[in-house]
């Protein structure tokens, strides 16, 4: 190609972007954390549009019910049980070679979150769960990086940009983190591929705008659509009355590791103990009501048993699970997320 930026010419007419816009991208780094439904699709605009340098981080494997909606993989890649954010890295290095691409194949916590996010312009949220976006919003707050929530459930989606010190963050928007068990996951409601692409699509448009330097033409709002329905609203976004512990009061407490879940491998059981802190309570019926759709489900007073995916789970009323056949700690907590909740 005898000029660079050709393959870019298209987005270069737009307003406000142009060939400075299109260097400007290229000396940007943008970092998407989780690299499932929305990651894959989010990664696969920033990588196609030029964005010089995308970290990619996700604990996750690639399995075949990922296909209909994770963008980035292919059948053989579920075959193989390939790490999500090696598959990815492949693929994007296919799309746009100028594109330096980072994949880091970790459990995104307390301990690694900083490091991952430190050369960051700005953020993305592909996560699965809201302990980890919790996590995002305390490390970007921390750290004054901007970043895009993101959250489909079925066929409803919501986004919103977050500039720490200027916008609400994600606590003041959404208030504490849901206890494990009481918010529905897209393994026990399902979700729409379409959905997924809809709300990456307006994570993507936010993010443009702060690489490019142009934040006077974000939306300052949450966005919310339900794209079965063909509903789409918008609301207004400001700071409560009150101080919000995190980019008030700056508690982090989940960099701090006084919340979030903790897993333990138990000796000589071939099982990891997942344990969320603080601890819930758990309404152990409704759960295990919730989870007989999906495998055998057994409940008594003390404690609900579950086998799903060649592993099993035995949760107690604190939230406490011990989760047995998974392959180490990250696995018993990527089960225990994907069905009882974060």
């Amino acid at each position: 190609m005898s000029d660079p930026h050709e393959r870019y010419s298209r987005q270069m007419l737009l307003p406000g972007w142009g060939r400075e816009g299109q260097l400007r991208l290229a000396r940007r780094t943008a970092a998407v954390i989780g690299c499932g439904a929305l990651g894959s699709h989010i990664a696969s605009h920033l990588v196609r549009a030029g964005v010089g340098r995308v970290i990619l981080a996700d604990r996750d494997f690639v399995e075949w019910h990922n296909l209909p909606r994770q963008a980035l993989y292919s059948e053989e890649d579920a075959a193989a049980g390939t790490p999500k954010a090696v598959a990815a890295a492949r693929r994007l290095r296919q799309l746009n070679s100028a594109v330096a691409i980072e994949e880091h194949v970790v459990d995104v916590d307390a301990g690694t979150i900083e490091s991952l996010l430190s050369r960051a312009d700005v953020v993305f949220d592909g996560a699965d769960n809201f302990e980890l976006r919790y996590l995002v919003n305390e490390a970007c707050v921390k750290l004054g990086i901007p970043w895009v929530y993101g959250g489909v459930l079925g066929t409803y989606g919501l986004s919103a940009a977050i500039l720490p010190g200027q916008t609400p963050c994600l606590r003041c928007l959404l208030g504490p983190m849901p206890a494990p068990g009481t918010v529905p996951t897209c393994e026990t409601a399902g979700v729409l591929g379409a959905t997924v692409a809809t709300v990456a699509a307006l994570e993507v448009s936010e993010g443009f705008k702060i690489l490019l330097g142009q934040r006077h033409s974000l939306l300052h709002s949450l966005v919310m659509v339900d794209l079965w329905t063909g509903d789409f609203e918008r609301a207004t976004v400001q700071k409560a009355l009150d101080a919000c512990p995190v980019c008030d009061d700056r508690q982090f407490q989940l960099l701090e590791a006084q919340q979030g879940s903790m897993t333990t491998v138990l000796c000589g059981r071939g099982a990891v103990q997942v344990t969320p802190r603080p601890a819930p309570t758990l309404d152990l019926d409704e759960i295990g009501h919730r989870l007989s759709k999906l495998g055998p489900v057994t409940v008594n007073e003390y404690l609900l048993r579950f086998s799903a995916d060649g592993c099993e789970m035995t949760l107690f009323g604190d939230g406490r699970a011990i989760v047995k056949g998974a392959a180490g700690p990250v696995e018993a907590r990527t089960f225990y997320v994907r069905y009882v909740g974060d």
